[in-house]
């Protein structure tokens, strides 16, 4: 029985991801209690939180995408895609004065299109996907600079779509709720359901898992691995271009570092697919652990900056980060190689 229970902690990540997230909760709700924070850890600061999962769940589905596409995916540039889209969405929207469908749906496009860039070079052109993503975050993050002579866009419109941040009620159930991100509901539970669907759900999906596990035997039962390994850097950069729409909301302002000053996008969403179980080697990874991988970091750090005051709270959510990092892998190296499957 208890080896039971154990298999299914170790290769179910949304089952172990999950009962961490019930301790987290327990022991910052403890010091709550006892007076060890300097605020209150309740359900409105949590729902408040929910904030910064958006974009980096967000990311974390695009590195989802890429990582499990196989032969050392993973997509460097996603931070600087954010920062060049956010700037063309501010244009677009914020100067030239077109629909906010229109731009929305321009930005998602320009997003897949600069993740076809990376398609190209790691698909096609078979360069290692490290480089190849490395170099064209270095491209996009200095057109998104110079693009504006390093100035945001905060026009009228612009600054309207802080209400896109702001926290509402749900309906029918919402009086029973505390109020959750905008954000939540029109942006990142879509994005998941669409990313569920291709991956778990499409034939696209079988086939991006079959590459990712066995290339060689995926081409031998006639997949195109080229194409799509291709088609998943493309929909990394789609929702890349719709987190930068999403960026711009909550800053009310495009900027052209949004997705690359500090530590940048790229690293936090890389770590919220690993620690949500998405293997480094491709072909397998679930978007419910990205999901509850997402939730995990985003509370584990709002309580971490109620315990510790100023800059001390900052550099220790650093390093929460970096032990949680480098826990999840070595616990995906040794589920795979205990039970050689991880959900």
């Amino acid at each position: 029985m208890t080896g039971r229970v154990l298999r299914a902690v170790l290769t179910q990540r949304a089952i172990l991801l999950a009962i961490m997230i019930v301790i987290v909760l327990a022991v910052f709700t403890v010091l709550d209690l006892t007076g060890g924070l300097s605020g209150r850890y309740n359900s409105d600061y949590l729902a408040g939180a929910l904030i910064t999962v958006v974009p980096t769940a967000m990311l974390g589905l695009a590195e989802l995408l890429v990582i499990v596409s196989g032969r050392g995916g993973i997509d460097l540039s996603v931070g600087s895609m954010v920062s060049l889209v956010g700037m063309i969405f501010g244009f677009l929207y914020g100067v030239w004065g077109f629909g906010l469908a229109f731009s929305i749906v321009a930005a998602v496009l320009v997003g897949g299109l600069l993740g076809a860039v990376n398609g190209l070079l790691v698909a096609y052109l078979r360069f290692p996907a490290l480089i190849a993503t490395l170099a064209t975050y270095y491209a996009y993050k200095s057109i998104a600079i110079v693009i504006n002579a390093q100035q945001p866009i905060n026009s009228a419109p612009i600054q309207g779509l802080f209400g896109t941040a702001q926290s509402v009620e749900l309906p029918l159930i919402g009086r029973y709720l505390p109020l959750i991100p905008l954000g939540t509901v029109i942006f990142l539970l879509p994005t998941a359901l669409i990313v569920w669907y291709v991956i778990d759900r499409s034939p696209y999906g079988r086939r991006l898992y079959a590459i990712g596990t066995n290339d060689v035997a995926a081409t031998w039962s006639g997949i195109d691995v080229a194409g799509t390994r291709f088609w998943a850097y493309a929909g990394a950069g789609a929702v890349s271009g719709l987190v930068a729409v999403v960026t711009v909301g909550q800053f009310a302002s495009a900027r052209p570092d949004a997705g690359t000053s500090g530590n940048g996008m790229a690293l936090p969403a890389i770590t919220i697919a690993v620690l949500a179980g998405v293997a480094i080697t491709g072909g397998i990874g679930r978007v419910s652990g990205v999901i509850l991988a997402a939730l995990l970091i985003s509370w584990l750090n709002a309580g971490i900056l109620l315990t510790f005051a100023g800059n001390v709270g900052t550099q220790t959510q650093l390093l929460a980060l970096g032990v949680l990092l480098i826990g999840a892998a070595l616990l995906n190296g040794y589920t795979n190689r205990r039970f050689q499957v991880l959900g």
